[in-house]
């Protein structure tokens, strides 16, 4: 059975790649840094707590220290990137679009076919390993379509991700200190808050406040995966689904939705927002946020409806 164990080695595998590449540039920081990355998904599972920790102590201190630095392998010069531009147009994305498309056809294959009865996947498991599978299907079609050299996609990865650097695993550290806020008990302190100020019986009233604080704690945090445990335990789950017997599925997705509002509008998500403007070359570092600000909150309006109506509204 395939779990999320595989995905973790194939992860850590790419990163093992771009340290030892790393370290034949010379640019040891660059090495320590993802050779540790790539321990903590190779290990991580078998480590402990403590183990995993110093392993991220020692990530910071690099990135901290100022020890990453942007790397430029020679892969394919800006002629020949023109001219394959000029010959093949947008169909140089196609490439990309079997990564979601795989997913896609592949979950729905899985769950309304017989094909999983095999019990290939992991329960509920299926669409993410499916994304990794559609990763090495995308490579593995560009290396036969468009011959590049053999090391062309990890030199170009390595390329992509030391020019973001330690961002490029923000998420993941976020959304590891959004569960250790649950863990903390932010959310029952928050969810004790919310229960004062909000009228009893005030559907709506809650609605919106579980989508503004989806917003804010996004736009402290810089993510809305670190935002969702915390107003899920303190808002979402007692008050919203238990309380008020909302849809649980409905007021999920479309929080994150709301909570993808406030990523929009926060210079926290420098992944998203300030290394775009970085590798732009913006002269206003906010410049990304200033122009998703008018998108984010008539966007959020929606969220908020769309919870309302399609968990409460049409689900009671």
């Amino acid at each position: 059975m395939i779990d999320y164990e595989w995905l973790y080695i194939l992860t850590g595998g790419f990163f093992v790649v771009w340290a030892l590449l790393s370290a034949r540039d010379g640019k040891w920081g660059n090495a320590g840094f993802w050779g540790l990355l790539a321990a903590s998904f190779l290990f991580g599972t078998h480590l402990s707590d403590f183990a995993n920790g110093v392993l991220v102590l020692a990530m910071v201190a690099i990135a901290g220290f100022g020890l990453l630095k942007r790397s430029d392998p020679p892969t394919t010069s800006p002629e020949e990137r023109e001219a394959f531009s000029e010959k093949l147009g947008n169909r140089l994305f196609l490439p990309a679009l079997i990564v979601p498309m795989t997913a896609v056809a592949g979950t729905l294959l899985y769950n309304y076919t017989p094909f999983g009865e095999t019990g290939l996947f992991a329960e509920r498991r299926e669409t993410l390993i499916l994304f990794g599978i559609g990763v090495l299907v995308a490579i593995a079609v560009a290396m036969v379509w468009l011959n590049p050299p053999l090391l062309a996609p990890a030199e170009e990865g390595r390329r992509l991700l030391d020019s973001i650097g330690w961002a490029g695993i923000l998420p993941q550290m976020l959304a590891a200190l959004g569960a250790v806020f649950a863990l903390a008990g932010v959310g029952d302190i928050i969810g004790g808050i919310a229960g004062e100020v909000i009228p009893r019986g005030s559907v709506f009233l809650t609605v919106v406040v579980f989508a503004l604080g989806m917003a804010l704690f996004t736009m402290i945090m810089g993510n809305a995966f670190a935002a969702f445990p915390v107003m899920a335990a303190a808002i979402g789950i007692p008050l919203l689904v238990e309380d008020y017997g909302g849809n649980p599925a409905v007021i999920g997705a479309v929080g994150m939705l709301a909570g993808f509002c406030g990523t929009l509008m926060t210079p926290m998500a420098a992944n998203f927002n300030i290394v775009p403007a970085a590798l732009l070359e913006l002269k206003d570092q906010n410049g990304v946020i200033r122009q998703q600000i008018g998108t984010a909150i008539p966007l959020w309006l929606c969220n908020v409806a769309i919870i309302y109506v399609g968990a409460f509204l049409l689900w009671n």
